[in-house]
C-alpha cells in the first residue's frame, strides 16, 4: 500500500495544492472556516475512498496472478490460463503478455527445430564414422605391424569418445527411444566386462563378481551404456597391478543395487558432490587423466531418465563404490 501511494504522491500533493488554493480564495471572500473544512472533507475523502478501490483492484488482481504463477510448473505458459481483466490498464498488459507469449513459442518452436535439426546431424555423423572405425579395426587386426597394440588401444578411446557424444545427443529424449523389458543383471555385466576385457588384461587389474540371478527391469542399451561408463571410470582411475574391481548386486528390500567398487585414487571429498556435473573433471581427473567430465554427468542424466537411483561414495586413494538402485517394486506393479 505504501509503494501504492508512493508512486501517487505527486497527485495527491496537486491535489492539495489546488485545495490550498481555493481555500485562499475563499478565505479572501471571507467564507467561513466550518464551510472551507466541510469543502475540503467533500474533496478529499471521496478522492481517498476511491483511490483505496483501486487499490485493492489492483491487489487482487496481481495477487491472482502470483498464486497462478507459482501454481504453474511451466511459467511461460501463464499468458494461455490467466483470465482477461475489464479494466483498461490489465487488459492492456493481458495483451502485451499475450504478444510476448506467441513470440516466445515460435522462438521456441524454431530453435527446438533447430536443436533436432543439430542432433539428427550428429546421431548420423556417429553412425557414418563407425563404418570406416570398424575397417581400421580390422585391418589393424589382420595387420603386423609396429606399435599395433598401442595403435588399437587409441582406436577404442576414439570409439568410446565416438559413443559418447552419440548418448549426450539422446540423453535429452530418452523416453523417445527406450523399450522397458525384463533383464538379467549377470549377463549384461558380462557383456560390459567383455568389452573391456583388454583394459583389464593390459592394466592387470584383477576382477571379482558377485551377482545373483535377480531380474531388473530397464533398457538393455542405455543400461549397458551407463555401466560401461562407471566400470571404464573405474579402470581408468585404478593403478598398479594390485588393483582390483568389484561388481556385485544384492536385493535391498524393494530395490536391487548394483555396485562397482575399486581399489583406484578416489575422488577428493571436496570433488565428491560435483562429480556429476556437466564438464566438472575435479582435480584428480585433472592430475591422473585428461578427462572430459562428461562421462558420470551422462550416467547421472541417463539413470534419473530411467528411474534409477544413482548413490557415489569415495575416499581418496581408497578407491570409488558407485552403485545404481533399480526399485523393482514400481517396475512390478507398472507391469
Amino acid at each position: 500500500m505504501s509503494a501504492y501511494f508512493k508512486e501517487r504522491l505527486l497527485f495527491l500533493l496537486l491535489q492539495l495544492m489546488l485545495m490550498t488554493i481555493l481555500s485562499g480564495l475563499l478565505i479572501l471572500f471571507q467564507v467561513e472556516i466550518y464551510w472551507i473544512g466541510l469543502m475540503f472533507l467533500l474533496w478529499m475523502v471521496p478522492l481517498l475512498f476511491y483511490m483505496m478501490l483501486e487499490y485493492k483492484k489492483e491487489q487482487r488482481f496481481f495477487t491472482s496472478l502470483e498464486e497462478l504463477t507459482e501454481s504453474l510448473e511451466e511459467k511461460y505458459l501463464l499468458p494461455e490460463v490467466m483470465e482477461k481483466s475489464d479494466l483498461l490498464a490489465e487488459k492492456l498488459f493481458y495483451d502485451v503478455l499475450q504478444d510476448i507469449s506467441r513470440d516466445m513459442h515460435e522462438q521456441v518452436k524454431h530453435h527446438r527445430e533447430q536443436g533436432k535439426e543439430y542432433r539428427e546431424y550428429i546421431e548420423t555423423w556417429v553412425h557414418e564414422i563407425k563404418t570406416p572405425m570398424a575397417s581400421i579395426g580390422l585391418i589393424l587386426e589382420n595387420q603386423d605391424i609396429p606399435y599395433k597394440r598401442t595403435i588399437m588401444e587409441e582406436m577404442k578411446k576414439i570409439e568410446d569418445y565416438v559413443e559418447e557424444v552419440l548418448y549426450y545427443a539422446r540423453s535429452s529424449h530418452v523416453e523417445k527411444d527406450y523399450i522397458i523389458r525384463e533383464l538379467s543383471l549377470e549377463a549384461l555385466v558380462k557383456k560390459v566386462v567383455k568389452r573391456n576385457a583388454s583394459d583389464f588384461i593390459r592394466k592387470g587389474i584383477s576382477l571379482e563378481l558377485y551377482l545373483s540371478e535377480d531380474k531388473v527391469y530397464s533398457d538393455s542399451k542405455w543400461l549397458e551404456y551407463i555401466l560401461h561408463q562407471i566400470l571404464s571410470n573405474a579402470l581408468k582411475y585404478t593403478q598398479g597391478k594390485e588393483g582390483k574391481i568389484i561388481i556385485s548386486a544384492e536385493k535391498r528390500r524393494e530395490q536391487v543395487v548394483l555396485s562397482v567398487k575399486d581399489t583406484g585414487i578416489g575422488i577428493l571429498e571436496k570433488d565428491l558432490s560435483r562429480v556429476t556435473e556437466k564438464g566438472f573433471t575435479g582435480e584428480n581427473g585433472r592430475v591422473y587423466h585428461r578427462s572430459t567430465g562428461m562421462g558420470l554427468y551422462l550416467v547421472k542424466k541417463l539413470s534419473e531418465q530411467l528411474g534409477l537411483g544413482l548413490e557415489i561414495s569415495s575416499k581418496n586413494h581408497q578407491g570409488t563404490l558407485v552403485e545404481i538402485l533399480f526399485p523393482l517394486g514400481s517396475y512390478h506393479n507398472g507391469i
